[in-house]
C-alpha cells in the first residue's frame, strides 16, 4: 500500500503524512496526532479547571508546571482512548468510507501491535498522573472506566455523546483535585457544563458520518436530531454556557473570566448560525473550532488566576 493510500481520508497533508518516519505513521495515525484536534477538546476542561482552581486559591506557582503536564497527558492518553477505539470498532471501521482507511481495517497494522502501542501510550499517560497528589492520581485512574465502554455505547444507545462527553469532560475535575486534592460543587458544574458542550460539538462532527452510520446500524445524536440539529445545538450550547457561568461565579471569578465565557458563548453561537447538517466539510470545519472556543475561555480564566495572585 502506498503512503497515499495509507493516509486517513479526512487527515491528508499533515506532519505525519510527510514528515514522520515511515514506520511510525501507522502507530501515529492509530493516536490521531494526524488530527491533534480531539487531543485539544480532550485538554480543554483540564486547562479550565487548573486556571479556575489557581485563581480560587490565590497562588499560581504550580500552573505552569500543570499546565504542561496536563498538556503531555491529553495528548497520550487521548491515543491510547483512540487505539483502543479503534481496536473495538476495526469490523465497523471498514463498513465507512470516512474510517476504513484508518491503520487497523486498512491492514497497516495488526491488533496485537495496536494492543502494545495502546500499552505504550497509557504507561506514559501514567508516568504524567504520577506527577500529581493520591487524590489526582484516583481521580485520573478513575476515568479509564468510561474511556473503555465508550467505543460501545453507539451500538446500543442514540446517546453516545453523552458517554463522550463524561470521558472528555473529565479534566474539569482534574484541575481541582491537583490543587486542592478534592472535588468540589464549582468542579462538579464546571465538568457539568463541559459534557454540555462536548455532546453539541460532537454531535457536529457526527453528522459527517449519518448517512453511513444509518446503512450499518449506528447509533448517535446526529441521527436522533436530524435536521432539529441546530435546535438541539441551542439547548447544549446554552447550557454549557450557563453551567460555567454557574462555576465562575461559584470560584468567585473576575471579569477576565467573564470576559473569555462571553467570548466562547459568542463563538457557540456563530456555530450555530453557521451549521448546515448536510456540509461534511463545514461540520468538520466547525468541529475544529472548537478549540478556539475553548481556548478563549481559557484565556479569560488565565488572566482572572494571574490577577488574584497578585
Amino acid at each position: 500500500m502506498s503512503d497515499t493510500s495509507a493516509r486517513v481520508a479526512d487527515s491528508t497533508g499533515n506532519w505525519v503524512d510527510t514528515l514522520a518516519p515511515q514506520w511510525a505513521r501507522p502507530y501515529l495515525r492509530l493516536s490521531r496526532f494526524d488530527r491533534p484536534i480531539g487531543s485539544w477538546l480532550l485538554l480543554m476542561p483540564c486547562w479550565w479547571s487548573a486556571a479556575l482552581a489557581s485563581g480560587m486559591a490565590h497562588d499560581i506557582r504550580g500552573l505552569p508546571l500543570t499546565i504542561v503536564l496536563f498538556f503531555v497527558g491529553a495528548f497520550v492518553m487521548r491515543g491510547a482512548g483512540c487505539t483502543w477505539n479503534d481496536i473495538t470498532d476495526r469490523d465497523l471501521d471498514d463498513k465507512v468510507e470516512r474510517t476504513r482507511s484508518r491503520p487497523l481495517p486498512s491492514g497497516q497494522v495488526s491488533t496485537k501491535e495496536a494492543l502494545a502501542w495502546m500499552a505504550v501510550q497509557a504507561l506514559i499517560g501514567l508516568v504524567v498522573l504520577l506527577q500529581f497528589n493520591r487524590f489526582a492520581i484516583a481521580t485520573g485512574i478513575a476515568s479509564l472506566l468510561i474511556v473503555a465502554i465508550y467505543p460501545f455505547m453507539k451500538r446500543i444507545t442514540w446517546w453516545p455523546q453523552t458517554v463522550l462527553g463524561l470521558a472528555f469532560s473529565w479534566g474539569a475535575l482534574m484541575g481541582f483535585a491537583v490543587t486542592f486534592g478534592r472535588i468540589d460543587l464549582t468542579a462538579l458544574v464546571l465538568y457539568a457544563g463541559a459534557i454540555s458542550w462536548v455532546i453539541g460539538y460532537d454531535t457536529i462532527y457526527a453528522h459527517q458520518d449519518s448517512e453511513d452510520d444509518a446503512l450499518i446500524g449506528i447509533k448517535s445524536t446526529a441521527r436522533l436530531f436530524g435536521a432539529h440539529t441546530q435546535q438541539a445545538l441551542i439547548l447544549f450550547y446554552g447550557v454549557a454556557v450557563m453551567l460555567i457561568g454557574v462555576a465562575l461565579a461559584s470560584g468567585d471569578a473576575r471579569w477576565p473570566a467573564w470576559l473569555g465565557l462571553a467570548a466562547f458563548a459568542a463563538h457557540l453561537a456563530w456555530q450555530i448560525v453557521r451549521l448546515n447538517i448536510a456540509d461534511g466539510a463545514l461540520c468538520l470545519r466547525l468541529f475544529k473550532s472548537n478549540r478556539d472556543a475553548g481556548l478563549l475561555l481559557f484565556a479569560g480564566l488565565l488572566v482572572d488566576a494571574v490577577m488574584r495572585a497578585g
